[in-house]
């Protein structure tokens, strides 16, 4: 795992958890497992459980064991795993950066992205995907040709709730569903993750930036996409949802010439880092001709 903040420092992590998913996903054995794990009824078992308040065991060593800074979070007593796991952090930790014409990151995370050529496509890693089978619609991927997606790969150490990135409308939401695939990369190596995991999207028609298609894409163990509104009138920086235990992505696509990318982030992307962003902080500015 590669990543690299906005102020260029690198890190460079081969954790046992990484070790475990590529022999998972690239061992004949690993595989059989897998073919269990992801399923449906697996997740949401797991969500069950860590929604008990037996789960409230785990939540002290997995704050040891991650490093978590519990300051910056609103005190509260949990009532299980699950409630620890979406907790609140303190507004004035997250600030909503720049003006109007600013781009804002809807999550924290770790963030790609990735051009969209003429034909719908774009590749992420090893993998080639399409604009139509990441939407199941043929007719909404020509509203993104030539634009940008990216992705905010949000690991068990983040912030799990995410936020609106303009003022608009936003659509109702639409469900996709599916497996539970992590969303670590090395399952995308070997495995189109995005258009086989769970995800749930809508459109937001957006004061500054065109339409902006946001997604949220389930991943192993998470057994739930919380999205707080349907059809509604939405600000920026508002609350859009939560993700339940576990690693999980969220996915902004971008029209052609509807937004400016921060040159940092592309270029981290292009050189292979994955750049640690925070909710709120700017990413891009409108497009000006």
């Amino acid at each position: 795992m590669k990543y690299i903040d906005r102020n260029g420092n690198i890190t460079i992590e081969d954790s046992g958890q990484d070790k475990l998913l590529y022999w998972m996903y690239n061992s004949p054995i690993g595989r059989k497992l897998l073919k269990i794990l992801i399923k449906p009824g697996i997740s949401k078992a797991a969500g069950w459980l860590l929604n008990q308040r037996c789960s409230k065991i785990l939540i002290q060593p997995f704050i040891r064991k991650n490093h978590i800074d519990m300051s910056l979070y609103e005190e509260k007593d949990y009532e299980s795993y699950n409630d620890f796991f979406i907790r609140q952090i303190r507004k004035e930790c997250r600030p909503i950066e720049g003006d109007e014409n600013t781009l804002i990151s809807p999550c924290d995370g770790k963030l790609s992205v990735y051009p969209v050529e003429e034909d719908s496509r774009f590749k992420i890693k090893n993998t080639e995907y399409t604009l139509e089978s990441l939407l199941r619609s043929k007719r909404l991927a020509k509203k993104y040709q030539g634009g940008y997606v990216c992705v905010f790969r949000l690991t068990v150490d983040d912030y799990h709730r995410f936020c609106y990135v303009d003022n608009g409308r936003k659509s109702k939401n639409y469900r996709i569903p599916g497996v539970f695939h992590t969303v670590n990369p090395a399952a995308n190596d070997v495995c189109p993750i995005y258009k086989e995991n769970t995800r749930e999207f809508s459109l937001l028609k957006s004061e500054h930036f065109k339409t902006i298609l946001m997604m949220e894409v389930g991943a192993l163990m998470v057994g739930r996409i919380v999205n707080h509104q349907e059809e509604a009138n939405v600000s920026r920086g508002m609350e859009k949802g939560t993700f339940e235990f576990g690693g999980s992505t969220v996915i902004l696509m971008l029209q052609k010439n509807a937004v400016t990318l921060e040159k940092d982030i592309l270029q981290n992307t292009q050189n292979g880092y994955e750049t640690i962003v925070k909710m709120g902080e700017q990413i891009g500015k409108k497009w000006q001709v």
